[in-house]
């Protein structure tokens, strides 16, 4: 909501804190007649401007150095009293009797706007200065706010490098097309996705969901990517590496109800024939695209971090020439569709779009599904949206 001293053609609002009667009707006048107009409220103290509420209501502060209530102590404790009250976006110039220069250069480095001697200001130079230090304010504001931003960019990008990889997969008998989107809630998520050449001609894959959203999860999901990546390629067994990947899960969540659904998919060779190993953990099931579009057999397990003592229970596939799978995570069909939005898109609804894009070349197929999935919303997708596309022949057959 605007504050209504932002409006371009009301005035600042200014508190005065002030004790001396003399100095507060002096103040008055001098503001007066300044165009546009100064609404002024006084407070004693920096106590009961806060009491009263005065102090979160104004746009910048006049305060004097001299105040009853902090007497015998150094002048800049009423600046520090008031500056650790005051609402953010609140200027604060110190109108004082003390023509120190030291004194001013000193408030000025404990986070005054201004610094203005009485007696020495006119009506003009007031509220001029008035003026000044609520932009100078706000300016402060906006280069911390967009500090911030540039930094939270810079972390943002360190954990999506981490949740979304540069796939080993030179060498391999198997080309993917990897693709990521924000969702709305958050710019980061815990969506995640690996895939990988072992050593023995093997193709190993993974795509994953850390329930929630946030850096914190985003962190996680690439500690778990990083950890499967380095479990692979170390030789794990197959069966142990979701095993493991629970160890890790538990050792490191920050929540013990925080859980992880996984995909993982295991491709060889056998006699010239590549065949497939799926294993799911709570999560939507892999895809065959080609030649027939349907849900690759699977049998779904608990999610990582669910239960103490879990099976993932293999199911093994034989691919048919020209195979295409999809991995993908459940932000892809969590959305409305429907004439009236009344239903999820689901598993079914997805397999009819898939149908609708059976022309679509693979490299263009998961922005697709996603842009169809965003009109069938009615709006940007609440949840992340991670696709793993695997194929025989590359992403453009």
């Amino acid at each position: 909501m605007t504050r209504p001293s932002e409006h371009p053609f009301a005035g600042p609002r200014v508190l005065l804190v002030e004790d001396d009667p003399g100095d507060v009707f002096l103040v008055r006048e001098l503001l007066a007649d300044v165009d546009p107009p100064i609404e002024l409220t006084v407070a004693d103290t920096v106590a009961e401007a806060v009491r009263s509420g005065s102090l979160a209501a104004a746009d910048c502060v006049l305060l004097d150095l001299q105040l009853p209530d902090l007497a015998g102590r150094d002048p800049l404790d009423a600046l520090r009293a008031l500056r650790d009250q005051a609402p953010p976006y609140c200027a604060i110039c110190v109108l004082t009797g003390l023509d120190d220069e030291h004194l001013g250069a000193a408030a000025m480095a404990e986070g005054a706007q201004d610094y203005l001697v009485k007696g020495s200001v006119d009506g003009s130079l007031l509220a001029r200065s008035v003026r000044y230090a609520v932009e100078r304010r706000r300016a402060e504001r906006n280069a911390v706010r967009l500090r911030e931003a540039q930094l939270e960019r810079a972390e943002s990008a360190r954990v999506e490098r981490g949740l979304l990889p540069r796939l080993l997969l030179d060498g391999s008998f198997v080309a993917a097309n990897p693709f990521y989107r924000p969702g709305r809630r958050s710019p980061l998520g815990g969506d995640f996705y690996d895939a990988l050449r072992c050593p023995d001609g093997s193709v190993h894959a993974i795509v994953g969901d850390v329930a929630g959203h946030g850096p914190d999860e985003a962190a996680l999901g690439a500690l778990l990517r990083v950890s499967w990546r380095a479990l692979v390629l170390s030789g794990v067994g197959e069966p142990e590496v979701l095993p493991a990947l629970q160890q890790v899960l538990n050792s490191e969540r920050h929540a013990p109800a925080l859980f992880t659904t996984v995909c993982t998919l295991a491709l060889f060779e056998v006699d010239g024939q590549v065949r497939v190993r799926a294993r799911v953990a709570g999560h939507p099931p892999p895809i065959m695209l080609r030649p027939d579009l349907t849900e690759l057999p699977h049998q779904v397990g608990p999610p990582l971090g669910v239960l103490a003592d879990p099976e993932w229970p293999p199911v093994t596939t034989a691919l048919p020439p020209d195979w295409a799978l999809m991995l993908y995570t459940d932000g892809l069909i969590e959305g409305w569709s429907g004439p009236d939005q009344l239903d999820r898109l689901w598993n079914t609804g997805l397999l009819a779009l898939l149908e609708a894009h059976r022309d679509t070349a693979l490299n263009a197929l998961p922005g697709r599904l996603v842009e169809q999935a965003v009109n069938l919303n009615g709006g940007p997708l609440g949840d992340d949206v991670a696709i793993l596309l695997l194929c025989d022949g590359g992403p453009d057959r």
